[in-house]
């Protein structure tokens, strides 16, 4: 780990809402790397390539976010299971001159169910299913924690238009995970939401509202955990709604937090390329994880 200065930021438009200058720095100080910072940069498609190629040797990563998760990866070597598989890596790190890309999403939503699933005392069952609200980048990171868990066998993917992203079938088929997709205003919803052991929503901002409203006026109850990838507004109405009918909801900071853990520690290579693979391949960080946890609910 190199202690002398070092630059890292994230990369996305827009990008002034970004929260992870917040963890990253509470990660550096909590590390004892005075001289690493961290910024946020307002980056399109277009002027990535120009950015890539105008820095120095004083950089040790990025984190990406839309519209450039995919965008990325003609510049560096997919180097863990996910950023292979998906095609979409949230985390590029500068060692050795070569650029190593990662998914940390994946590590950061399957972490985040079970570190819930343990506060909560709960013990996961075999062959679990799970629904999947959205069809973009973010519900396929999703659908490949499903199979990082390990005990999921069915998801059920609602978006608004379900024809999009045939890719998650095939994902679902490499894993043994039978994906079904249904449009978001499908009639049944309400009834395969309350009956899910996982709920992962990506829409956007207000974009579940309506999922909330439906699930109130189906009168359903809820036994499962929500994990709603949104944290402004923070809680969501489908958050609100899932706690109301007897769910567990995690707001979107959660997935933030441990997708960060795992960046931190690729960057300053604590970690190795595999090890963000599996949920339980790394050890917990407590005093890493404490400083940044702290940090970002100091932020929100």
């Amino acid at each position: 780990m190199n202690n002398g200065p070092r630059r890292c930021a994230v990369l996305g438009k827009p990008i002034a809402h970004s929260l992870s200058p917040v963890l990253h720095e509470a990660a550096y100080r909590a590390l004892g790397l005075d001289g690493w910072s961290y910024g946020r940069i307002e980056m399109d498609e277009e002027g990535l390539a120009g950015f890539l190629g105008s820095l120095d040797a004083g950089w040790a990563g990025l984190s990406l976010t839309m519209p450039l998760k995919r965008t990325i990866q003609p510049y560096g070597t997919p180097s863990n299971l996910w950023a292979r598989e998906l095609g979409v890596a949230n985390t590029a790190v500068f060692a050795g001159g070569s650029t190593r890309l990662y998914n940390t999403d994946v590590y950061g939503i399957a972490r985040a169910f079970a570190h819930a699933a343990n506060k909560e005392g709960v013990t996961p069952s075999a062959n679990r299913s799970a629904v999947v609200l959205g069809n973009g980048n973010t519900a396929t990171s999703a659908l490949a924690a499903c199979a990082m868990m390990g005990d999921v066998a069915g998801v059920t993917v609602a978006a608004r238009h379900p024809e999009r992203n045939a890719a998650l079938a095939e994902i679902g088929a490499r894993h043994g995970i039978d994906v079904t997709t249904v449009a978001l205003d499908d009639a049944r919803l309400p009834r395969l939401l309350a009956g899910a052991d996982l709920v992962v929503n990506t829409i956007p901002a207000h974009g579940a509202d309506t999922v909330a409203n439906r699930l109130s006026e189906a009168g359903e109850s809820v036994h499962g955990m929500l994990l709603d990838v949104v944290y402004d507004p923070r809680p969501t109405e489908l958050m609100r709604m899932w706690g109301r009918l007897g769910g567990v909801a995690l707001g979107g900071e959660e997935m933030l937090l441990y997708q960060a853990v795992a960046q931190v520690l690729l960057m300053t290579g604590l970690a190795a390329d595999g090890d963000f693979d599996a949920v339980g391949a790394q050890p917990v960080h407590d005093t890493l994880e404490k400083a940044m946890r702290e940090a970002l609910e100091e932020a929100l």
